[in-house]
């Protein structure tokens, strides 16, 4: 009787014992999956990239980098919401476009400031950014020396397309010529007009001045750079000296008087090609520059 007893307990000590190394057999499992997933995207996360190397990120639909049907070896994000921010100065930015020198055009995510693009000249008829204008001057001196040493080596002295667009036209093809036509060299300047069209997925509806403006309220849904507030360009109206493009709020494209009327200004300007990358592009994780 006794040795039954024995042999009952010394099953269900041997029972227990297997019920307890499989649940730390479980257990441990499912900790290793874990910082296995989390040490792959840690990963994936951590792996340097050069600017070169986000052309391997090329779609041919939704958000995202698309080759530049426009400009040869240069590349573009679209659409509503592309991973492309990137943080720089410590602040967060777009990237607009990867150039053919692989240097990277970025745009500041949020305004610096809402003022007159200029008021030296306007009131003579002149919207002149080489002369300088205000807003040139404002970027090119106080803001430029209001980054960080190591910011200002990484940004890439580029030239800028200054050059005019015609109100309402539906040649876009025609309108980056016009604008590429005419260059300044600087350190920081403004998006191009045509950055923005450039920057819609819906081609077919928003493709080009006439098309976007026809169609906002559909271009609108489909264009990162689509602002709160009306922010302005570089590019001024070929058939009126005082006015420059703005964008307005809710992605209507117009012109305004450079000197009575005011608009955000997003920074932009271009990095070198030389610099590495860590990160996914996401808002929450953004590209950040190797140190």
């Amino acid at each position: 009787m006794r040795r039954n007893r024995k042999q009952k307990k010394q099953r269900k000590i041997v029972v227990l014992s297997m019920i307890s190394l499989l649940c730390i057999m479980t257990i441990g499992y499912a900790a290793f999956q874990t910082n296995l997933s989390i040490s792959a995207k840690g990963n994936i996360a951590s792996k340097e990239i050069t600017p070169n190397d986000l052309k391997n990120k090329v779609v041919i639909s939704g958000d995202g980098l698309y080759k530049d049907t426009y400009e040869d070896k240069r590349y573009i994000y679209r659409g509503t919401n592309p991973d492309n921010y990137i943080k720089f100065n410590n602040e967060l930015w777009r990237i607009i476009s990867i150039e053919s020198n692989d240097t990277l055009k970025i745009m500041k995510n949020e305004i610096v400031g809402i003022k007159s693009w200029d008021t030296t000249g306007a009131t003579l008829g002149s919207n002149d950014w080489v002369r300088p204008s205000d807003i040139n001057k404002y970027l090119n001196n106080e803001y430029y020396n209001s980054f960080s040493t190591e910011s200002q080596n990484q940004i890439q002295q580029n030239e800028f397309s200054i050059g005019p667009a015609i109100v309402n036209n539906e040649d876009l093809v025609a309108q980056i010529a016009s604008e590429n036509s005419v260059k300044w060299s600087g350190n920081v300047g403004l998006i191009n007009l045509s950055d923005f069209f450039r920057a819609n997925t819906n081609t077919d509806k928003c493709g080009n001045y006439k098309l976007h403006y026809d169609n906002k309220d559909i271009c609108k849904k489909s264009n990162y750079i689509v602002p709160s507030t009306s922010i302005w360009t570089i590019t001024v109206n070929q058939n009126d000296n005082t006015s420059v493009f703005r964008i307005g709020a809710g992605g209507n494209p117009g012109w305004a008087h450079a000197l009575y009327n005011d608009a955000g200004i997003n920074p932009t300007v271009y990095l070198k090609s030389s610099i590495k990358l860590f990160g996914l592009g996401t808002v929450d994780n953004p590209y950040i520059i190797n140190k």
